[in-house]
């Protein structure tokens, strides 16, 4: 069973630096490759010289200890040692020369005709800006980052609060985001499918649900998926819908959250224009579902605690709508309608 339930998060897409999609995850990988298989060689010839020296002492176990070996053998055992040193020299300037080829091959990936877009670190979700000259043509979305497979993607990392870092190990590698400097790092990724990507700085009690997702597609689909984010979000189609509506503009959601084409304009919290499309909630760490959607709603620290999002557990559990405005059940079952019809 596939993580989410989603044949696309199959392992051929996990999270994985062994695993590369692109170009320059595929600098990193076989650097890795280089590393591991040097390390590998150098195990085995400890262990066989372990070996060799154990079972070799045990064949001349009645010979005496050799406190002054001949100045003939100190030389040879010198020359031995000399080498092995000259070898080990040799491969750790090799190991650092392929360490500086990655990095420049890294570096100089070009961003010619790139797709811009902004991400900013909160804590702990990513927002994501595409951006284009024309204002009224820029989208935002969140934890989810859609890119057109065989097209350089040019990021602009930014963090609101604390030191983030940025790593999506299929594509790239990992850029730091540090309050009040952008950084910037260019990514391609040549086949599709939805790589998991990762908060790679320690950022506080929730660093470990930092997540995000590259959904990676065809340039069709990911024209046609551009399109419908810069859409304001869809109306209300039922009487439930529409009470749902009422009941986040009414409430602390519309204070930090944005929903375009309505009063809501929040910019603290992520942007639920279309929520529905997306795949996962609360920074990839659950299903997008109306049953963890309406977990979330109701007590979010329980399932991710420490969340800057409040909880309205007690506002269910007692019930009403009178002077403390009070979520109750119909008013929650109308604002999962709502919020389920926000493709």
């Amino acid at each position: 069973m596939s993580l989410f339930g989603d044949p696309h998060f199959a392992w051929r897409n996990a999270q994985s630096a062994l695993n590369s999609a692109g170009p320059q995850a595929a600098r990193i990988e076989a650097y890795w490759w280089l590393i591991f298989a040097v390390s590998a060689l150098a195990l085995i010839l400890v262990v066989l010289a372990m070996f060799y020296a154990l079972f070799h002492s045990r064949r001349r176990s009645d010979l005496e200890p050799e406190f002054r070996p001949s100045p003939k053998l100190e030389r040879s055992r010198g020359w031995v040692v000399g080498i092995l040193g000259a070898v080990t020299g040799v491969i750790l300037l090799g190991l650092i020369a392929g360490s500086f080829a990655t990095d420049q091959a890294l570096e100089s990936f070009t961003a010619q005709d790139a797709l811009s877009i902004d991400v900013i670190g909160h804590q702990w979700w990513w927002e994501v800006q595409y951006i284009d000259p024309v204002p009224s043509r820029r989208a935002s979305t969140a934890n989810e980052i859609h890119v057109p497979v065989g097209r350089t993607v040019a990021l602009t990392l930014k963090s609101h609060d604390v030191i983030h870092s940025f790593w999506a190990p299929n594509l790239t590698g990992k850029q730091d985001l540090i309050p009040g400097h952008e950084a910037t790092l260019n990514f391609r990724a040549d086949r599709a499918g939805v790589f998991r990507g990762q908060c790679a700085e320690f950022c506080g009690y929730q660093h470990a649900y930092m997540g995000f997702l590259v959904v990676a597609e065809p340039p069709d689909q990911f024209a046609a998926w551009l399109e419908k984010q810069r859409a304001p979000a869809m109306t209300p189609a039922n009487p439930s819908q529409r009470r749902g509506q009422e009941v986040f503009l009414s409430r602390d959601c519309a204070l930090c959250h944005t929903i375009q084409g309505t009063e809501a304009s929040g910019k603290t919290a992520p942007d639920l224009t279309h929520l529905a499309g997306r795949k996962t909630l609360a920074a990839a760490t659950l299903a997008n579902n109306p049953s963890t959607l309406a977990a979330w709603i109701v007590d979010p620290q329980s399932l991710k605690p420490g969340n800057h999002m409040p909880s309205h557990l007690q506002s269910v559990r007692l019930g009403g709508d009178g002077p403390s405005g009070l979520l109750n059940q119909e008013d929650l079952q109308a604002l999962l309608d709502y919020l389920g019809n926000l493709e």
